[in-house]
């Protein structure tokens, strides 16, 4: 797996933001007081029945478990809510084969620069291919636009260079 620095930033960043100063702990008090007020319920989707009887709740996950035990075996030291936030996203983007992908090319799917990626139209292939002296990984780690290197590659496919 190709490093990514910008991964490391963001656990760092994570982890700096959740760090326990004294107003983080007052607000965890206050949070954690109101919440034990409030009657336990997981997050649901009501159920509709069509004779009109009692109804519930479906339960929801908010991240699919593959995914997060997928992630979980490639990056161990990541905290749960991260992990879990960054497979909700890729649940409704894609699936965990592609994700995968796109970990093995070089981006991880904990970065949601990967998204921004796929949504301009690059492929988890598309990373190695090379736009001059680098590869397009190495053109969008030094801060060129995915869709500069989309059209880019669009251009070599065109004029049969690639």
């Amino acid at each position: 797996m190709v490093e990514d620095s910008g991964v490391d930033e963001l656990l760092r960043q994570w982890a700096a933001e959740r760090s326990d100063d004294a107003e983080l702990q007052e607000v965890n008090r206050i949070k954690d007081a109101w919440l034990a007020e409030a009657p336990p319920s997981a997050p649901g989707i009501p159920v509709q029945r069509a004779n009109g009887g009692p109804r519930g709740l479906v339960k929801v996950e908010s991240a699919d478990p593959a995914y997060v035990a997928a992630m979980r075996k490639r990056a161990p030291e990541v905290p749960e809510p991260l992990l879990a936030a960054a497979a909700s996203y890729w649940q409704l983007v894609g699936d965990l084969s592609e994700a995968e992908q796109w970990w093995d090319a070089g981006i991880s799917p904990l970065d949601q620069r990967a998204l921004d990626y796929r949504a301009a139209g690059l492929t988890p292939a598309d990373l190695g291919r090379r736009l001059g002296p680098m590869t397009v990984l190495q053109h969008l780690r030094r801060g060129s636009a995915a869709a500069w290197c989309v059209a880019r590659l669009q251009r070599q496919r065109r004029d049969g260079v690639a």
